[in-house]
């Protein structure tokens, strides 16, 4: 593994350390996912935002330039959030320093899962992961900066 490789998985588990909820429920994700969607709005930046707590879709929007496809990638990346209880940037950069990826080998089928990122998980303090944040339309590394952005703003308040 090299060592900017190395450097971003290190800095991305200490996302997902820091970036924990007290709590999380439907009035939170309405203010996370406006909050998201002002930050696209005001970049022009082509995404769909999408929030789920469980099964349950608390929020999503499709802006200007967003098309179908990224519904069908926000599903793929919250998979692999449930599946693996961390961020999808994350799950995909430690498998590709291993040389690996996901596929049936690890016993999903990669037409359902996308180790790409953009999906982060709402993880409650004392509880673990119970739904994850997602944005889809930019480079991996471009959604998961969004996704991580909007969050630090949103549990600094």
């Amino acid at each position: 593994m090299s060592d900017e490789s190395e450097k971003l998985i290190a800095e991305i588990e200490e996302q997902e350390r820091r970036l924990v909820f007290d709590k999380f429920d439907e009035a939170d994700a309405w203010a996370l996912g406006c909050l998201l969607v002002n930050l696209a709005t005001q970049r022009g930046l082509p995404v769909a935002v999408d929030i789920r707590r469980g099964e349950q879709q608390l929020f999503h929007a499709g802006l200007p330039g967003s098309t179908a496809d990224n519904d069908v990638w926000i599903a793929r990346k919250v998979r692999v959030v449930y599946r693996f209880a961390g961020s999808s940037y994350l799950v995909g950069r430690q498998l590709a320093a291993k040389g690996r990826q996901l596929d049936a080998a690890m016993g999903v089928d990669p037409a359902l899962f996308a180790a790409h990122g953009g999906a982060f998980p709402i993880r409650i303090r004392g509880v673990g992961v119970v739904g994850a944040v997602t944005v889809s339309g930019l480079p991996q590394a471009e959604d998961h900066a969004l996704v991580v952005e909007a969050l630090e703003t949103f549990l600094e308040d």
